[in-house]
């Protein structure tokens, strides 16, 4: 018997897939579950709400959260553009779980956001599913630190799988909580109390180049990289390069932030990375994606299959939470069979490492997880919440 279990069924009647999902995963517990959490795949949002009311039927007693989603992850493999529900299931004694829908107000010149728990000194994690839509993610995942320091928060934005909504409008997107379904905001749970957790991002990108201090920079546009006009830097870096890279970083640079500047080496997942979105050929400057500082470390970066195979494998083996006896998995849309030869790649790697553990999650439209120790949204990252063995509270 385990504490942890993950289920995945396929329609094409999804209310009856997400009962088996679910029945799936509570099956090798040892115990009523305490939280269970689900995803479903379908173009349907009617199909959609009938699968979510069973699934959470289904697990009555626990707390159950989940979100619609573009393909999901169970049962060892990932399902893309298929109608598909996957189930992973907890038993956490000694845990406290706080579940939380948030919502947006609006005043005369800013968004606020109500619903997050009061936090305590024993909060281990969170997690967060959120509609992108109709929830500004982006603003309170970055935020989140001020508001609640040191709580890592781990997750995924809900996707249609159908076309997203009208302008203004709201579509198909939908996350749940506890019976109920919302076509907007965001839900999730934060985790207290004897929890044993740890949180992996990998972001899939290889650095190219070396070190660099940022020399001169406004806002997200850098001006200069250790003393050179930045587009100057970044010609040399790329010419250096051999042909297959070049061809890498012509498709789509990337730029790591380095967060700890007072590391002696950075190593895998210690930059931030954000893509290279602009170049002013007259002032020699690059847009990223981000805000960085003067006095700042960063190292141009590239990704693909290889790349993105080689970060995961080299996070996975420097994890400190085990042994693993379950987790859930928040891996990009741009993953999967974007990315590599099958959907099933960033779910089998896990397998492997930890072995046959319940592990469940999904395809998600923007990843949610910490990078040296402060809360981001990503992009095509596999954003990992992995859990250790019960009655530990390190």
């Amino acid at each position: 018997m385990a504490r942890f279990g993950d289920g995945l069924a396929l329609g094409p009647d999804l209310p009856s897939a997400a009962e088996s999902a679910v029945k799936q995963a509570l099956a090798p517990l040892d115990s009523p579950p305490d939280l269970v959490c689900v995803f479903i795949s379908t173009s349907d949002p009617d199909e959609l709400e009938a699968a979510a009311y069973r699934a959470m039927t289904t697990a009555e007693g626990a707390v159950v959260l989940g979100c619609s989603a573009s393909g999901v992850i169970g049962g060892g493999r990932g399902v893309e553009e298929d109608s598909a529900v996957s189930a992973w299931a907890a038993v956490l004694p000694g845990a406290r779980l706080e579940p939380f829908r948030l919502e947006t107000l609006k005043t005369d010149d800013r968004l606020i956001v109500v619903g997050m728990p009061e936090g305590h000194d024993d909060d281990v994690v969170g997690v967060l599913l959120a509609d992108p839509y109709t929830f500004p993610v982006d603003a309170f995942v970055e935020r989140s630190d001020d508001a609640m320091p040191g709580l890592p928060l781990v997750g995924g934005m809900a996707e249609s799988g159908g076309p997203g909504p009208e302008p203004g409008g709201r579509g198909g997107t939908r996350v749940f909580l506890d019976g109920e379904i919302f076509d907007s905001g965001a839900v999730g749970v934060v985790l207290g109390g004897a929890v044993t957790a740890a949180t992996v991002v990998s972001q899939g990108a290889r650095p190219i180049g070396p070190d660099m201090v940022v020399t001169k920079a406004d806002e997200n546009v850098l001006y200069e990289l250790a003393g050179t006009p930045a587009l100057d830097k970044l010609e040399q870096i790329v010419l250096g390069l051999p042909e297959e890279e070049q061809e890498l970083a012509g498709r789509g640079l990337l730029i790591g932030v380095a967060m700890d500047e007072y590391a002696e080496e950075h190593e895998h997942g210690d930059f931030l990375v954000r893509g290279v979105v602009g170049a002013d050929t007259d002032s020699g400057a690059i847009a990223i994606g981000d805000v960085v500082e003067v006095g700042r470390t960063v190292r141009f970066q590239v990704r693909d299959a290889g790349a993105a195979d080689e970060d995961l494998a080299a996070l996975l083996d420097r994890f400190e939470v085990g042994p693993v006896e379950g987790a859930l998995l928040f891996s990009c849309n741009g993953r999967g069979r974007t990315m590599f030869p099958d959907s099933d790649h960033d779910a089998q790697v896990l397998s492997r490492t930890f072995g046959d553990v319940g592990v469940g999650g999904f395809f998600a439209a923007g990843e949610i997880g910490p990078v040296a120790g402060r809360n981001h949204v990503h992009g095509f990252t596999a954003s990992i919440l992995a859990f250790g063995p019960a009655g530990r509270d390190d």
